[in-house]
């Protein structure tokens, strides 16, 4: 699989009947020999990984499971692995978080705030495997920034060469609806200081707000784009997703995406 191939994601797969659903979804309707691909995303954090409990222990699958969810070359199997507490062993945690992915894991999303590049490098020496890196750059890692395009850039020169694609998310999986607009002036800046990184963006996405990110899509038609809360009627990543609601949602970023 060519590494930064524009995906259109999915993330709270539970089980591999999901993945075959989506995958047959994302076939049917699919442009013979498209640039995409469909990201399928599985949560894991630090106290999931440890087994603290935690709210989310229930929304997310068991870690054991993770490697039969990961089944399909055909798709993209991503692990988003939330870390928010900076725990004191993050390195040797990622590195057992990427076990968990097996064989057929080919992306590890970073859901954390401006982590430090050498763990990164320290847990992918440990594992052994290389998947490909995506840093979420949410709405605290901005404010972080303090709201600067300029310093978001900066940050990221500190990951160049390690992290392979951003995904700018001010939602962060609850369903907060996309400020497309906003977003540009900081895709703008990432594309021109770091032109082979992926760039992608999520918040808010789902069936009935694909409207919410053509402003992007308009001037970056390569973006790779995520859905997480909106795809369920409660809008509450707490709850199952609606696998219904989910095709939807596919079947539409499909069509804006030709």
């Amino acid at each position: 699989m060519h590494p930064l191939r524009p995906y259109i994601g999915i993330t709270d797969f539970m089980n591999a009947k999901q993945v075959e659903l989506m995958r047959k979804v994302f076939l049917k309707h699919a442009p013979a020999h498209s640039a995409r691909v469909l990201h399928v995303g599985v949560m894991m954090s630090y106290k999931t990984l440890n087994d603290i409990e935690t709210k989310w222990s229930k929304a997310f699958p068991d870690k054991e499971s993770i490697i039969d969810i990961f089944w399909s070359d055909d798709v993209f199997n991503c692990l988003h692995y939330a870390d928010y507490d900076h725990a004191n062993d993050f390195a040797l945690d990622l590195a057992t978080a990427i076990a968990y992915g097996g064989s057929h894991l080919h992306g590890l999303q970073l859901d954390m705030v401006w982590p430090n590049p050498s763990d990164i490098f320290q847990a992918i020496q440990f594992s052994g495997v290389a998947p490909e890196i995506i840093l979420q750059v949410g709405k605290n890692a901005i404010e972080a920034a303090g709201n600067d395009p300029k310093q978001v850039v900066d940050r990221l020169g500190d990951y160049h060469g390690l992290v392979h694609r951003v995904l700018l998310d001010k939602s962060m999986g609850k369903g907060l609806g996309m400020d497309a607009e906003g977003l540009l002036p900081f895709a703008r800046a990432i594309r021109e200081a770091f032109p082979d990184m992926g760039i992608g963006a999520a918040g808010g996405l789902g069936p009935m707000t694909m409207d919410l990110v053509t402003p992007l899509l308009a001037e970056f038609s390569d973006l790779s784009i995520d859905a997480q809360g909106r795809l369920r009627p409660s809008g509450n990543a707490l709850d199952p997703i609606d696998w219904g609601m989910a095709g939807e949602y596919l079947r539409k970023a499909i069509e804006m995406t030709r």
